[in-house]
C-alpha cells in the first residue's frame, strides 16, 4: 500500500523545485516569472510574497485557464511548507503547463529567512459577500474590490448625472466619494435626481445625497463640498481624488475642471445631456485630446441653454449617469478599454449610439506635445465663459 508520504515523494522526484536563495535571485533576473500562492486565505492574510497571484489550492484547477491562458509561462507555485505546491505543480503539468516549480520550504522558509513580503488587506466577512459578484470575476477579484475600496471619486454635481454615478460607485463599493453642488433639492428636480426624494425638498443636495449613498454602502465614506467650483477652491479639493466624474451642467466649471485636470494629471469621466441626447467620453491626459480640443471656445450663452430652459428628458440622465460610473470603475482597475479619444452620443428618440473619434489640436496651448501642464494657470471662467 502507497502511503502519502511515498506518493509525496515520487511526486517530488518528477517536478521541479527551487529553495528561496535561488528564488530571490531567480526573481531578480526574470521578473516576468508568476507567482502563484495556493493557501487558504487565513494563511494568507498572515503575509504573501510580493507580486504572488493567489488561488487557493482548492479552486487552482478550475481557475488557472482564466488566470493564466499561456501555458508556457513561467510559474512557481509556493504554499505554506511546499507540499500542496508539489501536488499543484504535478496537477498543472497533467493540464500541460510546461515550466513549473515548487518552492522548497514554501513561505514559511521564506519568511524564516528574511525575504521581504507583504500584508494583504482582505475583505471582511460582510464585504465579501456583498461584493462576491464583483470577487468571482477574475478580472476583478478579491484584489481590484480591495482597490476600489481604496479609491476615491470626486462627483461634480448632484444633479441628473451626478445621481445614477454616484449610486453606483457607492454600490460598486467605491470607498470615498465626494461631491460638489450648492444647490439645495426642490421639487423640479425630482423627476430625474434620483439621490433625492419628496421629504428632502429645501435640503441641501449633498446632505441628501450622502444619506442616501451611506444608506446604500455603508463602506462608503461620502464627502459633501456644498460649493461652487471656482479657480479658488477647485486645486484644494481636486487633489485629494483619484478620477472624477463630470456632471457639471455650465460651461465655466467644464473648463476649469479641464485644465485643472491636465496640470493635476487626474482623468475626468465626462457627460452632457440636451432634451433627448447624451454624450459621454473620457480625458485622461494621455497625449488623448482635452476638453478644450473639442471645444476651444465657449458658445455664447444664447446658444447654449441649459435643462431648466430646454427641457430634458428624465430618464436620460440616468443612461448617461450609469455609464460614467462605468467607465470610472473600468479606469480604477485598469479594465478594458476606456472612452479616452472617442466621443459616444446617444439619441433617445431613435435608440442609437454612435460613436466619434476625437482627435488632439496639435496646437493646443494646454495638452499639446510640449506643453509643461503643471505651470497651467487658472483664468476667471465665468469671464471667459461670456466672451464666448
Amino acid at each position: 500500500m502507497t502511503t502519502f508520504q511515498n506518493y509525496l515523494q515520487s511526486i517530488k522526484s518528477e517536478i521541479s523545485e527551487m529553495d528561496t536563495t535561488d528564488l530571490a535571485k531567480h526573481l531578480a533576473d526574470n521578473p516576468d516569472t508568476l507567482l502563484i500562492d495556493v493557501r487558504e486565505e487565513n494563511e494568507y492574510a498572515q503575509g504573501f510574497i510580493k507580486g504572488a497571484l493567489w488561488i487557493s489550492r482548492g479552486f487552482l484547477e478550475i481557475k488557472i485557464e482564466e488566470a493564466v491562458s499561456n501555458r508556457d509561462t513561467e510559474i512557481v507555485i509556493y504554499c505554506a511548507g511546499g507540499t500542496r505546491s508539489a501536488l499543484a505543480v504535478k496537477s498543472l503539468a497533467e493540464m500541460g503547463y510546461k515550466r513549473l516549480y515548487s518552492l522548497k520550504g514554501g513561505f514559511g522558509a521564506w519568511k524564516r529567512n528574511g525575504y521581504d513580503f507583504d500584508v494583504p488587506t482582505l475583505l471582511t466577512p460582510d464585504q465579501a459577500i456583498r461584493y462576491s459578484r464583483h470577487t468571482m470575476l477574475p478580472e476583478i477579484g478579491v484584489d481590484g474590490q480591495v482597490k476600489l475600496l481604496n479609491s476615491r471619486v470626486l462627483c461634480i454635481g448632484a444633479g441628473g448625472l451626478g445621481s445614477p454615478s454616484a449610486l453606483y460607485l457607492a454600490a460598486a463599493g467605491v470607498g470615498t466619494i465626494g461631491i460638489i453642488d450648492d444647490d439645495v433639492v426642490d421639487s423640479s428636480n425630482l423627476q430625474r435626481q434620483i439621490l433625492h426624494n419628496s421629504d428632502r425638498i429645501g435640503m441641501p443636495k449633498v446632505e441628501s445625497a450622502a444619506l442616501t449613498l451611506q444608506g446604500l454602502n455603508p463602506d462608503v465614506r461620502v464627502i459633501p463640498h456644498q460649493l461652487r467650483l471656482n479657480s479658488e477652491n477647485a486645486e484644494e479639493i481636486l487633489k485629494n481624488y483619484d478620477l472624477v466624474v463630470d456632471g457639471a451642467d455650465n460651461f465655466q466649471t467644464r473648463y476649469l475642471l479641464n485644465d485643472l485636470a491636465l496640470k493635476l494629471g487626474i482623468p475626468v469621466v465626462h457627460s452632457s445631456i440636451y432634451r433627448f441626447e447624451g454624450q459621454l467620453t473620457v480625458f485622461s491626459n494621455e497625449g488623448l485630446p482635452c476638453y478644450r480640443c473639442l471645444y476651444p471656445e465657449p458658445p455664447p450663452p444664447d446658444q447654449a441653454p441649459s435643462c431648466a430652459e430646454a427641457g430634458v428628458l428624465g430618464v436620460l440622465p440616468g443612461v448617461m449617469g450609469v455609464m460614467q460610473a462605468t467607465e470610472a470603475v473600468k479606469i480604477l482597475l485598469g479594465l478594458g478599454t476606456s472612452l479616452a479619444g472617442r466621443l459616444l452620443t446617444y439619441d433617445a428618440l431613435g435608440s442609437k449610439f454612435r460613436e466619434l473619434k476625437l482627435r488632439p489640436d496639435p496646437n493646443c496651448k494646454y495638452c499639446a506635445p510640449g506643453v509643461d501642464k503643471s505651470k497651467i494657470e487658472l483664468i476667471d471662467y465665468t469671464q471667459f465663459c461670456m466672451m464666448g
